[in-house]
């Protein structure tokens, strides 16, 4: 399947803005005394965080994901197709047979237009296996890798990583949530991914995007989502039989030696293990945020003067 002809079946894909501007909420508050556009819609106090994480805790992934279905309105999953993010939609699949009239989870898949083709035909065999609708959000107003390179010039990526990253990530993922009124996200993140992971709970808020993210395999390593693959006979990338273990694009993606952590392979060199739609705002949302407030203090001051 080519990366242009992915997003004509069962997909959407429109304008947004940005989620507000400030960065430094911490992570896990969200009232319902607090008016900041860019809390999540679902309204939860440290106090609910910190007594749902306790609960979810010690519990397997699908009692997690049975809970998140009951608990969390407009819930989707955003997914890269990764091995977790598979064995979640195995789960889900089994869940929905277990209750009668019960909805599907819809997935989110941001298609930079720079993903292997192996991952593409991929998404083709989980739409074929499990029929679920599959939500595809590009970069804005562009549908190929040529048009994104006439816009954007050839290889942003290396040119520019952070504006890549924006373009091609950050801003559709925003725009996902937006379009689709997302209210929370099944995510494939673990902690034995390391990194930035290594701490992360099974819920937490992410104010700046406005949804609460739920970890439903976070206690998991590699070797428990790999066994739950084969077990389960869940269609997988390809590339995994290759030596890949962490799947992105096929600029910043290399197969993971022997030993290396399971990461290893992704934007190797380089200083960055985060892409931006798990981080705080990258530094090109910072900027962007920046300048629209120099605008409005200026379009003030400029108002007082008149």
């Amino acid at each position: 399947m080519a990366a242009e002809d992915l997003r004509d079946n069962n997909t959407t894909s429109s304008r947004s803005s940005s989620n507000g501007d400030d960065a430094s909420v911490d992570s896990g508050f969200a009232s319902t005394g607090n008016s900041t556009a860019s809390l999540p819609t679902i309204s939860l106090t440290p106090a609910h965080i910190k007594h749902l994480n306790k609960q979810l805790e010690n519990l397997e992934p699908m009692d997690i994901l049975r809970f998140s279905k009951i608990f969390f309105p407009n819930l989707y999953q955003t997914t890269a197709f990764g091995l977790t993010g598979l064995a979640t939609i195995d789960m889900l699949a089994k869940i929905e047979k277990e209750i009668p009239g019960s909805q599907p989870v819809d997935l989110i898949f941001l298609d930079t237009l720079y993903h292997f083709q192996e991952t593409y035909d991929l998404v083709d065999r989980v739409k074929e296996r499990y029929g679920l609708n599959i939500h595809v959000f590009k970069p804005l107003d562009v549908e190929t890798t040529a048009q994104f390179e006439e816009t954007y010039g050839e290889k942003l990526y290396e040119i520019s990583s952070e504006l890549y990253d924006w373009v091609a990530k950050v801003e559709p993922q925003q725009r996902a949530y937006s379009d689709l009124k997302v209210g929370a996200v099944l995510t494939g993140r673990r902690r034995s991914q390391g990194g930035q992971r290594g701490s992360i709970p099974v819920v937490e808020v992410d104010e700046e995007r406005g949804v609460i993210k739920i970890n439903p395999l976070v206690n998991w390593n590699f070797k428990q989502v790999k066994a739950y693959i084969d077990e389960n006979n869940v269609p997988y990338n390809a590339l995994l039989d290759k030596g890949y273990k962490s799947i992105g694009d096929w600029h910043s993606t290399v197969p993971v030696g022997e030993g290396e952590d399971e990461r290893a392979g992704r934007w190797k060199g380089q200083d960055k293990t985060e892409c931006g739609i798990h981080n705080k705002q990258s530094r090109y949302a910072q900027w962007l945020a920046k300048n629209a407030r120099e605008e409005a203090k200026q379009a003030v001051q400029q108002t007082v003067a008149a």
